[in-house]
């Protein structure tokens, strides 16, 4: 099956040698950039490894009364792949293993919000607590194509990491000297209304 190799080749070296294993947060932005440059290939192969990479992780809702799913689910990753597939047999055949895989030793992963963010605006979420010392993360994505940024403040209003790459994910990470309280801002350069998910650790 030739077709697979692109996508085996970009999750195998997605993790250089040596180097540590990729953290939860960080495998939802690398499973969003695959499923992204799949839909633009048109390519069913991408959108399945993406769709992969993302169903072990369990994320957790902030607000459990508002559980809503994630705009790039792996279910809606797989409809996706499905759709691209056209009927081929083989990745049909692969997809729908993947739907059928259980989600026992699932980990307990990152929190999201689930939250719409009109074109032009920015959204400012109440200070967070992130302990010194530990990796802290913040990643926003949506499940179309648009223009999202970050930016993490401390609690004096210094930037500490903002992602202003024209695209509909943004991923910042920090690691604090000392537990402290930080503001994520979230801004929608996108010609739309966006409906997005921010998650962190």
């Amino acid at each position: 099956m030739p077709r697979l190799a692109p996508a085996l080749l970009l999750c195998a070296f997605a993790t250089p040698l040596g180097a540590e294993p990729l953290t939860d947060v960080q495998v939802l932005a690398l499973s969003s950039q695959l499923y992204f440059e799949g839909v633009a290939r048109g390519d069913a192969v991408l959108v399945l490894a993406a769709a992969r990479l993302r169903k072990p992780i369990g994320l957790q809702a902030a607000d459990p009364a508002h559980a809503d799913a994630p705009p790039l689910g792996w279910q809606a990753m797989l409809a996706e792949a499905l759709i691209l597939s056209d009927n081929e047999g083989d990745i049909d055949a692969l997809i729908a293993d993947l739907d059928a895989e259980g989600l026992k030793g699932m980990a307990s992963g990152p929190f999201y919000n689930i939250a719409s963010l009109r074109a032009g605006a920015t959204e400012s979420y109440p200070a967070t607590e992130y302990r010194g010392g530990e990796l802290a993360e913040a990643y926003v994505e949506a499940g179309a194509d648009t223009d999202l940024n970050i930016e993490v403040q401390d609690a004096a209003g210094n930037v500490i990491c903002e992602d202003r790459d024209p695209s509909p994910i943004a991923y910042c990470s920090w690691r604090p000297a000392e537990t402290g309280a930080y503001v994520l801002k979230v801004e929608n350069l996108g010609p739309a209304s966006a409906t997005y998910a921010l998650m962190t650790n």
